[in-house]
């Protein structure tokens, strides 16, 4: 395995009193899809926030190649990770093409720039929404919406990418494209957290899954060992079934 190219220690997280991280200590390595699952409210997308510099942890750090997130400007921060949130909004009617060119504004006035043709055009493709390219974003399907903003995190080309529920308003072969993505991303030796409500997505797509509950961190590891009907009943409250497809775990609940 690949030396992490961030390590989370101790991360506690209290908002208004009440404790939504305790004590998340994880690393995050290059060439692997780490997937954060849990039940509503288990404080994925809070982790996903800190461990991507865009929330200041209540204790604990996150380094980044061993250096505190907190110490990086937010340009050098956008140079090294990609964060795609969960709003996909935007107050003006920008085009699809301008809102994708949006992701390469960190390389403005580097060597990088010479790149941006070719990496708009393929995030354009890799997310399939070359034939939008012409039309304003705010008239736009929700599962529309979702895959331009994919594109502008793609166009951003970093090391680290963080994708935050990225296939919760897509359709089935949308979905399957997003996890493919994500798989390439992997192998191409990026560095990919996701968070996903899926299960079966999760086991179908990770190298890892780190599975929270009420802000712990209950277990991580490969998607066979974390995905168990035990574990899954435990946290969920609900009997599940768990059937091998292929050595990926597929999690059926029991009716």
């Amino acid at each position: 395995m690949s030396d992490p190219v961030i390590r989370a220690e101790a991360l506690s997280v209290v908002l208004d009193g009440r404790t939504v991280l305790d004590d998340i200590s994880l690393e995050v390595v290059p060439g692997e899809v780490l997937a954060l699952v849990g039940p509503n409210g288990a404080g994925k997308s809070t982790l996903l926030s800190v461990l991507s510099g865009e929330r200041v942890p209540t204790s604990g750090q996150v380094l980044v190649d061993d250096r505190d997130v907190r110490t990086f400007s937010p340009l050098e921060l956008a140079r090294r990770r990609s964060v795609l949130t969960q709003d996909n909004s935007l107050s003006f009617p920008f085009r699809v093409i301008d809102v994708i060119t949006m992701g390469r504004a960190p390389w403005t006035r580097t060597d990088e720039i010479a790149r941006d043709g070719e990496a708009i055009t393929s995030a354009a493709s890799r997310a399939d929404v070359t034939h939008l390219a012409g039309r304003r974003f705010t008239e736009l399907s929700g599962g529309e919406r979702a895959r331009v903003s994919l594109a502008r995190v793609l166009a951003q080309d970093t090391a680290i990418v963080f994708l935050d529920e990225p296939t919760a308003a897509l359709d089935l072969r949308h979905q399957e494209d997003v996890l493919r993505i994500a798989r390439d991303l992997a192998l191409a030796g990026r560095a990919v957290v996701v968070v996903v409500h899926d299960l079966s997505l999760a086991g179908a797509v990770a190298d890892r899954v780190a599975l929270l509950s009420a802000g712990r961190l209950v277990a991580v590891g490969a998607p066979s060992v974390v995905l168990t009907a035990d574990a899954i009943s435990n946290v969920y409250g609900l009997p599940v079934r768990v059937v091998d497809m292929d050595g990926r775990p597929l999690i059926v609940p029991q009716r």
